[in-house]
């Protein structure tokens, strides 16, 4: 424990930027007033002193609560767990009873229709969310929405670097938060003390890097630097089109397969690949995709009207569905958690795998956080041929790119935050 008190916030911090667990998540910015999150070289939102000075304080608290140190599964009271959909109190296969929210949302809108729901009834002082930067729409910025409008101003999901937890408004228990599970875990770990905000989150794949989205644009066929009226990844029609719009009106486009399969997809950073929750444990209410599929289980991106599946993790949240169901906000029917989990097959392979992967990355020097009652062993065990195949093959891949990193800059050290 010795060890550990002398160590100064800015410092814990440091180790887990360097190295590359940092998700991007801003909860450390709770912890000392003069951190703030900016975009690296790289264009991942990572933490960065500004003000004040490094000291002891807080680091117990970040180490518990940081995504890039620690992540646990989430056990909450009367639910039940299913080994990669995480805990079920209840689910639903749900949308926006309202077309024109359930047209402009991602899947079926219903994290839109719950948020401005629950500001028009008072029953959340604020939500904390992200949407397009106004100024400059290829950029995303975490937010707090006051009213049912600005709620509806923010539908759709943003495929970019984002730090909800580090919205000032984010640890406050009358407001509800959307986040990303990273977020979400965060947040949960550092209310433990007191009353939480209503916590809500969605099912990712990780955050791509800022120049997925600058490059995607360009090749689309707007000049990087244009300035652009309108940009949205997903939405207005299901599962909807990545879609830019410059100042004179010129709109370029591409489907969820080509712009999330071929361009954001591969640039996500080092850490959503090791994440064991790709689910949204630790929110109160998680959102999905639920998605027709084929024959293997796979995704069928035919456009059509979105539907989301809804999990209440928690009392809280399943209360707050039933009540927005019955307040015939949300259209909604019972779902088996079996039926989302085959539908979601890279979901379950991931966590599946994970094992895997934390082998690899250790094998070739690269610590892991902790990931403390997913179950992973008892996952891995069923799968050992390809277990072992994931971590030789992430073996070999941080190798190789440690290698190529060397080699075009073999002079460069790591810049500290």
């Amino acid at each position: 424990m010795a060890k550990r008190s002398a160590r100064t916030l800015d410092a814990a911090i440091d180790e887990v930027v360097r190295s590359g667990n940092c998700s991007g998540c801003g909860a450390c910015t709770q912890l000392d007033a003069g951190i703030r999150m900016e975009l690296s070289e790289e264009g991942f939102a990572r933490p960065r002193r500004v003000a004040g000075t490094a000291t002891a304080a807080a680091v117990d608290r970040f180490d518990a609560a940081c995504p890039g140190r620690r992540m646990p599964a989430a056990r909450p009271a009367s639910a039940i767990r299913h080994p990669t959909m995480g805990p079920v109190v209840a689910a639903w296969a749900a949308s926006a009873a309202d077309r024109d929210i359930r047209h402009r949302g991602s899947s079926g809108g219903a994290i839109t229709a719950l948020t401005a729901w629950l500001l028009e009834q008072g029953e959340a002082a604020s939500v904390v969310g992200a949407r397009a930067d106004p100024v400059e729409p290829r950029r995303t910025v975490s937010l707090t929405l006051q009213t049912r409008e600005e709620a509806l101003a923010s539908a759709g999901s943003r495929y970019a670097p984002t730090s909800n937890a580090a919205v000032r408004g984010a640890l406050d228990p009358a407001a509800a938060v959307v986040g990303k599970p990273c977020e979400v875990s965060a947040i949960r770990s550092l209310t433990t003390d007191g009353p939480a905000p209503l916590l809500i989150s969605f099912f990712c794949a990780g955050t791509p890097g800022q120049q997925a989205t600058d490059a995607l644009v360009e090749q689309l066929g707007i000049p990087r630097h244009a300035p652009l009226r309108e940009l949205w990844y997903r939405g207005r029609g299901w599962p909807g089109r990545f879609t830019a719009v410059s100042l004179e009106g010129t709109e370029v486009s591409a489907s969820y397969d080509e712009s999330w399969g071929a361009h954001l997809g591969p640039a996500t950073q080092w850490r959503c690949k090791l994440c064991p929750d790709g689910v949204g444990e630790q929110s109160d209410i998680t959102a999905a995709d639920f998605w027709n599929s084929d024959e293997r289980g796979y995704p069928v991106f035919d456009e059509q009207d979105g539907v989301s599946a809804l999990i209440a993790r928690t009392r809280r949240g399943a209360d707050v569905i039933a009540r927005a169901i019955t307040a015939g906000v949300l259209d909604a029917r019972p779902l088996a958690i079996g039926d989302l989990a085959a539908v979601q097959p890279l979901q379950v392979r991931r966590r599946t795998l994970l094992l895997g992967r934390m082998l690899g990355a250790r094998l070739a020097g690269r610590p892991t956080p902790r990931y403390p009652g997913f179950g992973l062993l008892r996952l891995a065990l069923a799968h050992p041929i390809e277990t072992l195949r994931t971590a030789r093959g992430t073996r070999t891949r941080v190798l190789r790119e440690r290698a190529a990193r060397a080699a075009a800059s073999p002079s460069r050290e790591v810049t500290r935050t």
